[in-house]
């Protein structure tokens, strides 16, 4: 059974793999796993889900970081999320059945945290946004993609996962570099983030804050990844 990995950042692609994908486009990894690099945000998460179906998909992970909402999570911190809640608050299930599996597979190596995920359709950029988020959802972390791959996999019926590692904890805010160096697409572009740090250079410290943070919840993927075989052996 070929299982279909959906991967919005090239930084959390390198987890899976060394090679290089387009984005918009798909990469066999082995016989039985395919990686789709969509970018960031829902749609673009959704149309790569589509193309793994193409691809011959038969089961969906959305793969990557989240943003912590719990102040519990730290950087790191494995995330399988037990349902999930869009943004009109409508509420989607994984996979009980694969997400006991992998549960299963992986405790013995990763301390896991269980709970719901939550979407975003914009980037959750403050601790008072995420305090939002978590009382008006009590989801334990928030991405901008998961919901739209599950969403495309309930269509297909067939099951999902969301393994996510926190990047950023549930009271750090993001620097303004960040917000300030996106394009249109949801991407980082570095040409403005250098010139946002120029003009900006107290944004230094909490960028390379976050990068340690963000290099944490890619450890985690990686060590997660060594265990793709058990996670993607599960057949409904």
């Amino acid at each position: 059974m070929i299982t279909g990995f959906v991967v919005a950042l090239p930084e959390e692609l390198s987890t899976l793999t060394a090679k290089k994908i387009a984005k918009g486009c798909c990469l066999f990894i082995a016989d039985n796993k395919v990686i789709a690099y969509s970018g960031t945000g829902p749609e673009n998460a959704r149309l790569a889900a589509e193309l793994l179906i193409h691809q011959g998909a038969k089961q969906l992970i959305s793969w990557g970081c989240a943003a912590a909402l719990d102040a519990a999570l730290q950087p790191g911190n494995l995330v399988l999320a037990t349902q999930l809640i869009d943004a009109n608050q409508a509420l989607l299930a994984t996979d009980n059945d694969w997400l006991s599996f992998t549960q299963q597979k992986l405790q013995q190596h990763l301390t896991i945290q269980s709970g719901y995920l939550a979407e975003s359709e914009t980037l959750v950029a403050s601790c008072s946004e995420k305090s939002r988020l978590r009382e008006r959802t009590g989801a334990i972390a928030v991405d901008m993609e998961s919901v739209a791959v599950a969403k495309v996999a309930k269509h297909y019926q067939m099951p999902f996962l969301a393994i996510r590692a926190i990047a950023d904890p549930a009271d750090m805010d993001l620097p303004k570099a960040i917000s300030a160096s996106l394009n249109t697409q949801g991407d980082v572009e570095l040409s403005k983030l250098l010139l946002f740090i120029l003009s900006h250079p107290v944004e230094i410290p909490g960028l390379i804050k976050l990068g340690l943070h963000f290099q944490a919840a890619k450890n985690t993927l990686k060590l997660v990844s060594k265990h793709l075989d058990d996670i993607v052996s599960f057949s409904a």
